[in-house]
């Protein structure tokens, strides 16, 4: 069986440093890497900001065929080793079957914050938990050095 690292994307910059991460990862292992970008249309979510009818009148076409462009986009800017994969179904689960064909998943964590985690939950995570291979989790760079801002104050208060 040839060994595969599974990356996760979704276009976020996080998930084009994990890309990035893989297929160095991938060099250095001898392997291959596949980037998995899933998509689907959430009604549940959708319906909540917008209208049924604007919902319902959705192009399914139209939005696959941007998620694809934009997983072309990213495994043309990562090397010609990576392979696109667009696969339609919630994140967490398209990842965790496409880890029982991998080495290794490699995800990104963009943080989301706990009250999205508890609404969405977090997909790094349910892939650390559910998936059948190691994980690795790449989170955004956090910056080196960050300048203290001074601190003004009035002056003394009597």
């Amino acid at each position: 069986m040839d060994e595969t690292i599974v990356v996760g994307v979704d276009g976020s910059p996080v998930s084009r440093t994990a890309l990035h991460w893989a297929v160095e990862e991938a060099k250095l292992r001898g392997c291959a890497v596949e980037a998995v970008l899933a998509w689907h249309v959430d009604y549940a979510m959708v319906i909540g900001p917008m209208s049924a009818t604007i919902a319902a009148g959705m192009d399914r076409d139209k939005l696959r065929e941007d998620h694809r462009r934009l997983l072309e986009d990213m495994a043309a800017e990562a090397g010609p080793e990576v392979r696109a994969v667009l696969a339609e179904g919630d994140a967490r689960d398209v990842l965790a079957k496409a880890s029982e064909h991998a080495t290794l998943l490699v995800v990104g964590s963009r943080g989301a914050g706990p009250v999205r985690e508890v609404l969405l939950g977090s997909v790094s995570s349910y892939c650390v938990h559910h998936a059948s291979c190691p994980v690795v989790v790449v989170r955004d760079p956090k910056p080196e050095h960050v300048e203290p801002k001074p601190v003004i104050t009035p002056g003394p208060l009597l």
